[in-house]
């Protein structure tokens, strides 16, 4: 009898310590994170996106661009190969929505400053107005850090293709006007191989705290 209550009591803490690695096991498969989508111009609102490129469902990347920011430096693809970075459109005059984004863009290059990794890129949808002297003014008077974050302006058609058929994130004015667009309050995820990974609303704090834990996910995926 005492035999077999020992034998039982070693079973017991077999099962016991079996158990235990079976539910680690599945608690760590449960909550490995899912890679970030890589979002393809069928899968976003038409409304933003270019006709000639609305059915594309894969292969899409940022084109090449060639724009000049703040300091009058001529930025292109180059500056930003080998980073992950975050795009937006705005314009220096806007009483709307753009403090706000780019409030919320700022607080985005405290936490990636030291991070060489992580840059940043806004586009202005007005490049008449925002000339290279009106975005320094804008970027000293926002405490922009040139080393992290580009203010961009340049040919007017080039901006106006880069929002439509690359980052997705621009309606067109529809009034007929060559190349007129309405910028929207769309934060742009863009990965080291030129792909969206997210879009997020610019306004909201809540949507910032999530495209930082996405950088988070992002950056992890390159040291598997």
């Amino acid at each position: 009898m005492l035999s077999f209550l020992k034998k039982l009591k070693v079973l017991a803490i077999t099962i016991f310590i079996l158990s235990a690695i079976i539910i680690s096991i599945i608690y760590n498969i449960l909550n490995v994170q899912k890679p970030l989508p890589i979002y393809q111009p069928s899968q976003v609102n038409a409304e933003m996106v270019d006709s000639t490129i609305q059915y594309q469902k894969k292969y899409h990347k940022i084109a090449d661009f060639s724009l000049i920011n703040q300091n009058g430096k001529t930025i292109t693809q180059e500056d930003y190969k080998g980073k992950i970075y975050v795009a937006d459109f705005f314009f220096t005059t806007c009483q709307t929505i753009c403090p706000i984004m780019t409030d919320n863009m700022f607080e985005i290059q405290k936490i990636i400053i030291s991070d060489d990794e992580v840059m940043l890129l806004s586009h202005t949808v007005t490049p008449e107005i925002d000339t290279v002297a009106q975005l320094k003014r804008y970027a000293v008077e926002k405490g922009i850090i040139d080393s992290k974050w580009n203010l961009v302006t340049g040919d007017k058609k080039q901006i106006y293709e880069l929002a439509r058929k690359s980052y997705l994130a621009v309606k067109d004015n529809g009034d007929g006007g060559p190349f007129d667009m309405i910028h929207t309050e769309n934060f742009v995820l863009i990965d080291k191989e030129r792909q969206i990974r997210g879009f997020y609303d610019g306004t909201d704090s809540e949507e910032i705290e999530r495209l930082l834990d996405d950088i988070k996910i992002l950056k992890a995926s390159y040291k598997d």
